[in-house]
């Protein structure tokens, strides 16, 4: 039997960090936007990786250099599901910030954790739980599917681990770049797949993840001794 593979991807779409909220800090103040030919079509390995939807890039989605304070090191990727931002830290109080998908409530993940490989083109296999909540819909692919453009994993994963152990979460791309700036995948963070390769590129073995729990919301996004305000 086949897998409903549109059914598939339209439900799963991702795995991806953290849970949903209603509430959005105010946006730091950003560079000009990445200009739109950053999410062209690119070959990517032999595939070409589809544009993405003019309807899909809001500015608010779209990878930028951006003011950020925090103490932790440049090359730490710190997520705030609230706000549907992952930001890449770099030097002198800037990061580098791209719009991404989370996980329903109650499917993600939280805490801190480090990057020790990355992969292209990742295999995707679904998790007992996800076999034990849809073996309909999951059952035709338990045995994994291969990387490719249909694949949920999208482009690039970079995988994360606990005291040494595989959380089964990742950071990866998407194939439904529609999905970005909401929460709707099965628990893990997606990017736009032309932005998983940029992330990628940019990302070293080891990295910090740092997932910022709803009470610290837009930490970052403004100077030391001021408070975010949700709105």
């Amino acid at each position: 039997m086949r897998p409903r593979l549109p059914t598939l991807l339209a439900a799963f779409g991702g795995l991806a960090l953290l849970t949903a909220c209603a509430q959005t800090p105010p946006q730091p103040e950003a560079a000009p936007p990445a200009p739109k030919g950053v999410y062209g079509a690119v070959e990517d390995n032999g595939r070409v990786i589809p544009a993405v939807p003019e309807a899909a890039l809001s500015e608010r989605n779209q990878r930028q250099e951006v003011d950020y304070w925090t103490d932790q090191p440049p090359g730490t990727i710190i997520v705030d599901p609230y706000a549907r931002f992952l930001y890449l830290v770099g030097e002198d109080n800037r990061a580098m910030r791209y719009g991404v998908a989370v996980g329903e409530q109650g499917r993600g993940f939280s805490g801190e954790a480090t990057i020790p490989f990355k992969r292209e083109w990742p295999r995707w296999t679904p998790t007992a739980n996800m076999l034990r909540r849809d073996p309909e819909l999951y059952g035709p692919v338990r045995g994994g599917m291969e990387g490719g453009l249909e694949n949920p994993l999208g482009a690039r994963a970079l995988y994360l681990f606990q005291d040494g152990r595989d959380t089964l979460y990742r950071i990866h791309g998407t194939n439904n770049p529609f999905s970005i700036g909401k929460a709707v995948s099965s628990g893990c963070i997606r990017l736009f797949n032309q932005d998983i390769l940029d992330l990628h590129e940019r990302v070293r073995g080891g990295a910090r993840v740092i997932v910022l729990p709803e009470d610290q919301s837009g930490k970052g996004t403004q100077p030391p001794g001021t408070t975010p305000t949700n709105t």
